[in-house]
């Protein structure tokens, strides 16, 4: 009987985690907010939260990590250095496995420094080659809380252009935008209110998820991060961050405008999306069955994507039959550290 597994994917402002029964699949999912830029105690405290609420003994935890990036550190093999630091004291006495890239999966004791740059920021492409051996091919497009990750997979493999994220924003299959953190004058410089193109301030004064509050698209459970201005988290004060953006103030009455101006910077999101997405498939000839595969807490827009380019849409979720996962977590919402659990499973086959 094997062990179960917990992969982890260790992120600068979530950590998330799930834990893999060999013969009983999935059984559970976490998420928990760490924000690493304030300090390495924040993995810790995030960490131990998560093995709290575990309810089955893990013999084997896998890591992958994209956390390294935050400015804690003094660069990315520093960050990777005292991340693993940091997992092996946490995870003491344990067997711990270390996804890099190109080179699979690595016993913690083994890695070396020379292995640091595949180790850093290989989460996508630990979940798109998961994707890739499962499905053969398709479109895989991941649009989280901060980022969008976007891989063409044919007959099993990854199609990458690129392998570091300069690379990746070169080719386009990484895009720095998600449905969450990313700040609105991110996105665009102006939008549509009134009929009239409006410049946004470039200020910080609304996010994404502010946007997909008003537009009734947000799940509130993977919303874990303080909004711009530290006010609640309700429709009318996602839409007075909204107008705060274009110099005006809030009226309840004006709602409807403002769920107006918010659809029009969901649809400049979308289409920057859409448009990296068509460029992937431009490349090979694919076939008009190929799927788009969507996982991250944004999915619902790789959806309506699928739609638009007349293409079958799978849910990352729909890959899983998901034994005892908490009401509300969902497989395609941690999609990197499901796939290294998978990855490391099938290695001991």
């Amino acid at each position: 009987m094997q062990a179960s597994i917990m992969g982890w994917d260790i992120g600068g402002a979530h950590l998330k985690a799930a834990c893999l029964q060999p013969e009983a699949g999935l059984i559970a999912i976490y998420q928990q907010p760490c924000q690493l830029w304030k300090g390495i105690d924040k993995l810790h405290e995030a960490v131990q939260e998560i093995l709290s609420q575990a309810t089955i003994q893990v013999g084997r935890h896998v890591l992958t990590m994209t956390g390294e990036l935050v400015d804690l550190f003094d660069g990315r093999d520093d960050g990777v250095k005292q991340i693993l630091a940091a997992m092996e004291r946490l995870l003491l006495n344990s067997e711990v496995l270390v996804y890099a890239g190109k080179d699979g999966l690595l016993r913690m004791d083994g890695v070396k420094p020379s292995d640091y740059p595949n180790i850093a920021s290989a989460n996508w492409l630990a979940s798109a080659t998961w994707v890739a051996q499962r499905l053969g091919s398709g479109l895989f497009v991941d649009i989280g809380s901060t980022t969008t990750d976007i891989l063409l997979l044919n007959d099993g493999k990854v199609l990458t252009e690129g392998y570091s994220d300069y690379q990746r924003l070169i080719s386009q299959e990484l895009i720095y935008t998600g449905t969450v953190r990313t700040a609105v004058m991110a996105v665009t410089q102006s939008a549509k209110d009134k009929g009239q193109e409006v410049g946004l301030m470039a200020e910080y004064f609304a996010t994404m998820a502010d946007v997909y509050r008003v537009t009734g698209e947000l799940n509130e459970l993977y919303d874990q991060t303080d909004t711009a201005d530290g006010a609640e988290k309700t429709v009318s004060a996602s839409a007075k961050r909204l107008a705060r953006m274009i110099g005006c103030d809030y009226r309840d009455n004006e709602l409807p405008r403002w769920q107006e101006f918010a659809n029009n910077l969901r649809h400049q999101q979308l289409a920057r999306i859409q448009s990296a997405c068509e460029r992937q498939l431009a490349r090979i000839s694919v076939s008009d069955n190929c799927p788009l595969i969507g996982a991250g807490v944004g999915r619902f827009l790789v959806k309506q994507i699928a739609l638009t380019l007349s293409r079958p849409y799978l849910d990352l979720s729909d890959l899983f039959s998901e034994v005892g996962v908490q009401p509300g977590h969902a497989v395609a919402d941690c999609a990197p550290a499901v796939a290294v659990a998978c990855l490391a499973a099938a290695r001991e086959l």
